[in-house]
C-alpha cells in the first residue's frame, strides 16, 4: 500500500532508517524530475521550490561569513528573546541534552545567537556549520529547521532528505518562530536539533509549546511595563484637559482622559513630537513620555477626502500598510493574518461577509468568531477607512496593491485557500 507524508512521518518514529532511505528516494527524484514515490509533504515541497528558484545547490554546501563575536553579543543584547531563554532553557534543554539534541535560538534573520545541549552534538554541529553567528537563512542553506519556519511562519519539523542541502541530510530539525506580542512581529526561531535517529513526532508539538510560553512571557513583561507607564501616566493626565491618551513605544495604552478607552492606538512607523494625523483620532499633538507618548486629541474630525492606501505585499516577509491624504501619511506593519484579511478586502472592494472571509482563509465559512475577532483587530488602526456589514474599504478610499514580482511570493506563509488560488492564477499563461 502507497505512503502517504504522514505515514512517512509516522513511520520515522519507529524506524528512522527506512523513513530515511524513503525520504532519500523522494528527494532524489523530486529534484531531477521525476515521479516521488511519495509527495513531499506541502510545506517541505513549498521550501524545495522557492531553493530551486533561489538558485540553491543541492549538492553543495555554502555557508556565509559568521558573525564577529562582538556582533553575535550586540544582537544578544538587543533582541527581546533574551528575556525568555530562561523559559526556553527550562522548557528545551533537560529533555534536549537526555534526547543527545541540541537547542538554538536565532534571530529574525535567522542568525544564530544562542546554542546549548548535548555536548557530542554540539560537536557535530560545527561540522555543518550550526556555529554562533552563522546564518541559516532558507536562501542559505537551503530548507532547515531555523530558515524555513521565519518565511512559513509557523513550526516546521524537517526530517533527514527533506532537507534541501544533502550535507544536513543525517539531520532532523524542529523550529518554532517567537512572535512579538506587542505587535506581531517574528523575533525569531526556537529550534531543537540533532543526529535524524532522534526524530520524534511529538518533538514538532514540544517546541511550539514552549515557544508559545515564551510568548506569553513577554505578555506579561509587557503588562508590568504597562503598570509602570500608568503610574507615570496619571499625574500628567490629572493636570490636562480635553482628550488624551498615554501609549507606549507600541502604541498600546497605558490610561486615557477625557475620551473612551481603546487597547491600542495605531502610531506612525518612527513617531516623533509635534502634530500628527492618527487613526480613529485625527489631528493629535504628540510628546515624549519616559517610556511612551502622550497623546492630545484635537475636536476636528478624521480626514476622509483624497485617502489613498498601499497594501505591500512586494516583500516574501514583511508586509505593510499606507494611508496618504491631505492630513499626512501614516503606515503601519502587518502580521501575517491581517496582511492576508486586507488582500482578500482588498480583492472584494463591494465587501466580504464574516463567512466569506472565513471561506477564504480556512476553506470553512463556519470559523467566523475567529474572523469577526481578527477583523476588530484591523479596525482599531484602520478606524474608519474599513467598513463593516459587510467588512470592505471605505468607499472613497483608492485602493493599491503592491504584489512580488513571482506570483510564488505572494504571503508565501498562507495557505488560505483565496490566496493559494490566487497565486496559481498568477502563475498560470
Amino acid at each position: 500500500m502507497a505512503l502517504s507524508p504522514t505515514d512517512v512521518t509516522q513511520l520515522a518514529a519507529v524506524d528512522s532508517a527506512r523513513a530515511a532511505r524513503l525520504l532519500s528516494d523522494v528527494r532524489s527524484a523530486t529534484l531531477s524530475g521525476q515521479r516521488a514515490p511519495v509527495a513531499p509533504r506541502p510545506v517541505i515541497e513549498q521550501s524545495w521550490d522557492r531553493m530551486r528558484r533561489g538558485g540553491v545547490d543541492p549538492d553543495h554546501d555554502f555557508r556565509a561569513g559568521l558573525l564577529p563575536r562582538d556582533e553575535v553579543q550586540r544582537r544578544r543584547e538587543r533582541s527581546e528573546l533574551r528575556h525568555v531563554l530562561p523559559v526556553l532553557r527550562k522548557g528545551l534543554l533537560s529533555v534536549a541534552d537526555v534526547a543527545h539534541h541540541i537547542m538554538v535560538v536565532a534571530d529574525e534573520e535567522g542568525r544564530v545567537l544562542w546554542r546549548e545541549g548535548s555536548s557530542p552534538v554540539l560537536r557535530k554541529a560545527d561540522g555543518t556549520g550550526f556555529e554562533l553567528g552563522a546564518d541559516w537563512q532558507e536562501g542559505v542553506v537551503g530548507t532547515n529547521g531555523i530558515g524555513t519556519p521565519v518565511v512559513a511562519r509557523r513550526p516546521v519539523q524537517v526530517f533527514a532528505s527533506e532537507h534541501f542541502v544533502r550535507s544536513q541530510t543525517s539531520w532532523t530539525c524542529t523550529g518554532a518562530p517567537i512572535t512579538d506580542p506587542r505587535n506581531g512581529r517574528l523575533l525569531g526561531v526556537v529550534d531543537v536539533s540533532g543526529p535524524l535517529e532522534t526524530m520524534h513526532p511529538a518533538t514538532l508539538a514540544w517546541v511550539d509549546s514552549v515557544a508559545k510560553l515564551a510568548e506569553s512571557r513577554l505578555r506579561e513583561l509587557h503588562q508590568t511595563s504597562l503598570e509602570q507607564l500608568r503610574a507615570v501616566a496619571a499625574p500628567v493626565l490629572a493636570r490636562l484637559g480635553g482628550r488624551a491618551v498615554v501609549v507606549d513605544r507600541d502604541g498600546w495604552t497605558a490610561a486615557v482622559a477625557g475620551m473612551p478607552y481603546q487597547g491600542r492606538v495605531a502610531l506612525p512607523k518612527s513617531p516623533s513630537a509635534g502634530q500628527r494625523w492618527l487613526p480613529t483620532l485625527g489631528l493629535c499633538t504628540v510628546e515624549p513620555l519616559a517610556g511612551g507618548w502622550l497623546i492630545r486629541a484635537s475636536d476636528e474630525p478624521v480626514p476622509r477626502d483624497a485617502t489613498r492606501i498601499v497594501l505591500d505585499l512586494s516583500q516574501p516577509r514583511r508586509w505593510s500598510m499606507t494611508v496618504s491624504g491631505d492630513a499626512g501619511t501614516w503606515s503601519h506593519e502587518l502580521s501575517p493574518r491581517h496582511a492576508e484579511l486586507l488582500y482578500l478586502l482588498a480583492l472584494h472592494r463591494t465587501g466580504r461577509s464574516a463567512a466569506g472571509l472565513a471561506e477564504d482563509l480556512f476553506g470553512d465559512p463556519g470559523r467566523t468568531v475567529t474572523v469577526r475577532a481578527e477583523m476588530s483587530r484591523v479596525r482599531r488602526y484602520l478606524g474608519g477607512f474599513l467598513e463593516h456589514r459587510p467588512y470592505r474599504f471605505s468607499e472613497d478610499a483608492e485602493i493599491e496593491v503592491l504584489l512580488p514580482d513571482d506570483p510564488r511570493d505572494l504571503l508565501p506563509h498562507s495557505t488560505a485557500p483565496a490566496v493559494v488560488g490566487k497565486r496559481l492564477s498568477r502563475r498560470a499563461p
